[in-house]
């Protein structure tokens, strides 16, 4: 009997142990299935979650696409394009599945005395298989504007051997490209005879072509749609009034010679009427006065966010007072001819940005630097951009430390930005192919900061607006 009662021990012992074991593997094989099916389950909701994040982002991207659109259409009254809550809800729909989700609007411009300069648009989407995931791209929109050029010419054209040019060159006139170019050079003619130009004569030369192996022929492009100067040409009295009417600065004619504009720093501009300039004679024995010898009475102006534009109806000495940076975006008119002083650079390179318009000429002075920088866009409305060709004998010598007849000769011009000049340009002068007046090395760069971001009432080259600075916001 107790063998007997060991033995049933001893089963019902080893059938709890099997039945712990089949528990425990049970248990186990339970714990792996529910973590397979919950990774199923949540790869499932990642891949839809991706799926509808998707679709939303490409909602939001339609409610850009359409603003586009609707903003083409209504270039005219551009006030028609802006809504007047701020922002707009439009539903979205598919062609095959019909209405699959929304996309909001909010829209708000940047206004330059009373002008629009850019739009910045907004666009959220979200499908209607979950509206709570959303998706979020902005935009902004502009006109293109000369600041997509490093040149504008509106004449025959010849760059030296010298020059190195970054950014899109345009002339309307024939252009003999003798330098260094690293992107488009286009002109307006098919042919052209380079005279002035060119020693000996060449007759029916190409709109565009070089003499050197300095150039990339690959990038010449001619003959192109001439760009009418016409749409650069301001009225100076739209400018005049908008400065007037929007807390720019205006300043009247000078009893004088005109004004000195320097930018200081702090956001602030000082102006100094100029009393007495030197007389002398340029290279070709034409009188000029464009070196100060006296100076007057100055004011200060703290520059206006709202409307930064400076319109002086007189002659303007242009430069950046020593050790200070232009610490703005700002616009200077003349309504005669701007004289780049001195080295003009930016504190921001991308936040400031420069405007030059003189209704006559934009020219490099006598007394500057050696080694001397330019950033801005410098546009001569009637008149030509350049240095005037100057001799050691007929430059001033004034009795003190003062001696500008060396000035006639300058090492280097580095110029960041655009130059549009109706007549031909010339910082360098040479004479049977030796260099004996101007800069010597001149280096050429447009600035990519201003095409997205111009300086106010900078000229269009399009009335249509275009899609720049795309990004998707998290």
């Amino acid at each position: 009997m107790f063998f007997v009662g060991q033995v049933k021990k001893r089963k019902l012992f080893e059938q709890g142990t099997l039945l712990i074991l089949v528990l425990m593997f049970g248990a186990i094989f339970f714990t792996i299935m529910s973590g397979y099916i919950g990774y199923i389950i949540t790869q499932s909701q990642i891949v839809t979650q991706r799926y509808v994040l998707n679709q939303a982002a490409e909602i939001a991207e339609a409610g850009l696409n359409y603003y586009k659109w609707y903003l083409h259409h209504n270039t005219v009254d551009i006030d028609a394009a802006l809504p007047s809550s701020g922002s707009e809800t439009h539903v979205y729909t598919h062609p095959e599945d019909g209405d699959i989700g929304e996309f909001v609007l909010t829209v708000a411009s940047t206004t330059y005395c009373g002008a629009i300069s850019s739009i910045e648009v907004i666009s959220t989407g979200h499908s209607y298989i979950d509206p709570a995931l959303t998706r979020t791209i902005s935009a902004r929109f502009i006109r293109p504007t000369v600041a997509s050029y490093s040149y504008i010419l509106d004449a025959n054209v010849w760059a030296g051997p010298d020059r190195q040019i970054y950014g899109p060159y345009h002339s309307n006139g024939g252009i003999r490209m003798d330098g260094t170019n690293h992107s488009v050079v286009s002109s307006g003619l098919e042919t052209w005879d380079c005279e002035d130009q060119c020693s000996p004569d060449i007759d029916d030369a190409d709109g565009v072509f070089t003499t050197t192996a300095n150039a990339d022929p690959s990038l010449f492009v001619f003959p192109t749609t001439p760009v009418s100067f016409g749409t650069f040409v301001n009225d100076l009295d739209d400018i005049e009034t908008a400065a007037e009417d929007n807390g720019g600065y205006h300043k009247d004619a000078s009893s004088y010679y005109g004004y000195l504009v320097q930018f200081i720093g702090n956001h602030q501009i000082r102006v100094t009427e100029v009393e007495d300039t030197y007389n002398y004679r340029d290279g070709h024995n034409n009188w000029e006065r464009h070196i100060i010898d006296e100076l007057g009475s100055s004011e200060v102006w703290t520059i206006n966010p709202d409307c930064p534009v400076v319109f002086i109806d007189d002659k303007v000495w242009l430069e950046a007072e020593a050790g200070e940076d232009l610490d703005d975006l700002i616009s200077i008119v003349s309504s005669e001819t701007i004289i780049l002083q001195g080295d003009i650079e930016y504190e921001d390179p991308s936040e400031d940005g420069l405007l030059a318009i003189a209704d006559d000429d934009v020219l490099v002075g006598v007394d500057v630097p050696d080694d001397m920088t330019l950033n801005g866009i410098f546009i001569a409305q009637q008149g030509h951009f350049g240095r005037n060709y100057y001799t050691y004998g007929n430059l001033p010598n004034p009795s003190g430390p003062l001696d500008f007849r060396s000035y006639y000769k300058r090492d280097s011009l580095t110029m960041n930005g655009t130059v549009v000049s109706k007549g031909s340009v010339g910082t360098k002068w040479t004479s049977g192919g030796t260099y004996v007046s101007g800069f010597e090395n001149r280096y050429n760069t447009y600035d990519r900061n201003l095409v997205d971001n111009p300086p106010p009432l900078v000229p269009n080259t399009s009335s249509n607006y275009v899609l720049s600075d795309w990004r998707e916001q998290d």
